[in-house]
């Protein structure tokens, strides 16, 4: 039930082409991805990191994470991706989860895989959502909760997230009608708790 991924350079580009509010340098780190230009964009996106830019911040996780553009340095990604996700930036939250989850570029710690999943999902995003799910079916860095797992696949699978929607049906073949039940009274006060 655990699958875990990253978000790549495609998908940062197509997160910061989404978002037309950007300009500078970091609008111009774009144009120099676009153009192959790693080491322009990396120079552009340092500059806008260091004053604060989460997006800018997380690009250069990605770099980082990936090697594109960048020897690769996983202890760079963690730092990059800590900036933007103590500022709230989800998928850098995710990935972070995911960096101590598997002990990529830090230590192998599961509470602290759960800590930022968690923020992350009760942002909506899903694959923190199913990672969530994971950790609790598994009992990974916290305590072993099938009916609160159940309640995060199905805000995961409602998100869009297809691994969850695979490690839903596993989990309510396991489950009784009462565990499910449980499940569903969780995931009310989850939703309740992030304002849906």
């Amino acid at each position: 039930m655990k699958v875990l991924a990253y978000f790549n350079l495609t998908a940062f580009l197509l997160f910061s082409l989404s978002n037309p509010s950007f300009s500078g340098n970091f609008e111009d780190g774009i144009a120099a991805v676009e153009a192959g230009d790693f080491e322009k964009a990396h120079g552009l996106w340092v500059i806008e990191a260091n004053k604060g830019n989460v997006k800018a911040q997380f690009n250069l996780g990605l770099m980082y994470d990936s090697g594109m553009g960048v020897p690769q340095d996983y202890k760079q990604a963690v730092d990059w991706y800590r900036q933007a996700a103590e500022q709230g930036h989800a998928n850098s939250q995710y990935n972070l989860g995911v960096m101590y989850d598997n002990g990529i570029g830090v230590l192998k710690d599961y509470s602290e895989a759960v800590d930022w999943y968690l923020k992350a999902a009760k942002q909506g995003h899903a694959k923190a959502q199913n990672n969530l799910g994971n950790m609790l079916y598994d009992g990974r860095g916290v305590k072993q909760s099938y009916e609160v797992a159940y309640a995060w696949y199905v805000l995961a699978v409602a998100n869009g997230n297809e691994m969850a929607k695979k490690n839903l049906e596993t989990l309510k073949n396991q489950l009784t009608s009462a565990q499910i039940e449980r499940g569903q009274k969780v995931l009310k006060e989850i939703l309740g708790r992030m304002g849906s």
